[in-house]
């Protein structure tokens, strides 16, 4: 995918950069080539990525995903040596909450647990018991989840010795041999000061958990380390090329992409999960907003996410992947097509905590229908209307409660990600909100990841507002406008 025809050659080495990301069901390695005309961006590695079950718990087989890593970085290398160009960079991002645990050694101790797995929801009240929600928020502005980072740590038995580190810092240790945590996803875990952007250290001395029990704190654009020598030959990458701290939880990089030229603008970031908000200057940390569950997370240059977690795309994948258990593997857009054909019909709480778990998801959902007295055929099609439906529903409703609890009004949403490519949901999601969508880009995530290193490198300069001026310039976005009805309807 390329966000500007004919970027791809001749430019400066300096200008050209390695992204990791590493989402929930797959990863890719990703060359960036940046030049004014926008960016370019070439995938030279895919892999799966998925829970298994493992040590009575469903883990990420992180021994499994960092191989895929070094393949996609020294196939990152040979396409860059074939064109004459030097890697400036090395930039990672994840999703966010999990962790691994390393001993004094740099050994992984064990493979990380996935945020679902339901062992952390045993955790919640004793962690309450000790840390008042009410304070927890006023300090964190986090959004509760009960598989945060801070309900994980309160279910290991020992941690002596031992350091946490963030998937992302995990590969980056593995790649550098430096502990860091990045401070985008330092903010997803319950353990962090929305103000003072340090760790709450209070708070693991609550829990009984060591003040350094995570690496120091590192900025997105700060140089983590150079490659250990044996990385460095494995990838045939030269020994000085550095890794970079970037927006390490992925929707921090999605939202730095966001090719907004207006201020007053919402986004959702569609993939697995669907992250909708505004981005702040400043964390809204009041008790309406702790009672709407909305979160306050670390973006880019210091601006705060100010979003929640609503249910994603993870729906319709696991019931393509159900489908295809029995034998029915129908193509997407023909299965949106079929979708949008239907009327609108019964909708579900698309970020019940009820579907977090991967398990005959379409019975789930006419399950969830069943409980509001409605009933949902046992088609494809109605089950794809359905979770489109109430995706955009849940979008509208968040976007007009963070615009009421921030004080902000909304202009435009921008949908970055996966899910921008959908037209049904796009046009869903303008007709729920009422506001146009601005649709693109895919590889948000990826450019954000880019733009930060290009920054740090010095072929890209200024705020986030010239740097999505690049992406916009080389990036083909979709305008959807809302229907005049449904606008009305959704209005009143």
């Amino acid at each position: 995918m390329s966000t500007a025809a004919g970027a791809a050659n001749a430019q400066p080495s300096s200008s050209v950069f390695a992204a990791v990301d590493i989402g929930a069901s797959s990863g890719r390695v990703i060359l960036g080539r940046v030049s004014p005309a926008g960016v370019a961006l070439e995938t030279v590695h895919r892999f799966p990525n998925g829970v298994v079950e493992r040590d009575g718990g469903l883990r990420w087989d992180f021994d499994a995903l960092f191989a895929e890593v070094l393949a996609g970085l020294r196939a990152a290398a040979a396409v860059a040596a074939a064109q004459g160009e030097t890697i400036a960079g090395i930039g990672i991002d994840t999703w966010a909450v999990d962790y691994g645990l390393v001993n004094k050694a740099g050994e992984l101790v064990a493979q990380p647990y996935s945020y679902r797995d339901d062992r952390s929801r045993a955790a919640v009240a004793p962690v309450h018991a000790r840390l008042d929600p009410e304070r927890l928020y006023q300090t964190t502005g986090l959004q509760f989840l009960q598989f945060n980072t801070i309900y994980q740590l309160a279910t290991e038995k020992d941690l002596d010795g031992l350091q946490a580190l963030l998937i992302p810092d995990l590969i980056a240790f593995m790649l550098t041999g430096v502990r860091r945590t990045e401070a985008t996803n330092a903010s997803t875990t319950g353990l962090f000061d929305a103000v003072a952007g340090e760790w709450a250290t209070e708070f693991l001395a609550a829990l009984g958990l060591r003040k350094d029990l995570f690496p120091p704190l590192v900025q997105p654009g700060e140089t983590v380390g150079t490659l250990l020598p044996e990385i460095a030959a494995a990838v045939d990458l030269p020994g000085d090329t550095k890794v970079v701290a970037v927006g390490s939880h992925d929707t921090a990089s999605a939202v730095a992409a966001v090719p907004a030229g207006e201020e007053d603008f919402a986004y959702i970031s569609s993939g697995t999960w669907s992250l909708v908000g505004l981005e702040l200057k400043h964390p809204v940390l009041t008790e309406a907003s702790r009672e709407a569950n909305f979160t306050n997370e670390r973006g880019v240059d210091g601006t705060v996410r100010y979003l929640r977690n609503v249910g994603g795309l993870w729906l319709l994948s696991e019931c393509q992947r159900a489908w295809a258990g029995e034998g029915f593997r129908p193509d997407l857009d023909a299965l949106l097509a079929a979708a949008a054909a239907l009327p609108a019909g019964p909708q579900i709480n698309a970020d019940d905590p009820y579907f977090i778990a991967p398990d005959d998801m379409p019975e789930r959902i006419r399950a969830a229908v069943r409980r509001t007295g409605d009933v949902l055929p046992n088609d494809p099609a109605a089950i794809t209307r359905c979770i489109m439906d109430s995706l955009a529903a849940g979008y509208a409703r968040t976007i007009t409660a963070a615009e009421r609890l921030a004080g902000r009004t909304v202009d435009v949403v921008h949908v970055v990600g996966g899910g921008s490519q959908n037209a049904l949901l796009c046009q869903l999601t303008a007709d729920a909100t009422g506001r146009p969508v601005v649709a693109g880009p895919v590889e948000a995530t990826a450019l954000g990841n880019i733009m930060v290193q290009a920054r740090a490198a010095g072929a890209a300069a200024g705020g986030l507002a010239h740097l999505r001026g690049i992406i916009a310039a080389g990036t083909t976005l979709r305008r959807f406008e809302p229907l005049i009805s449904v606008r009305q309807g959704s209005m009143q």
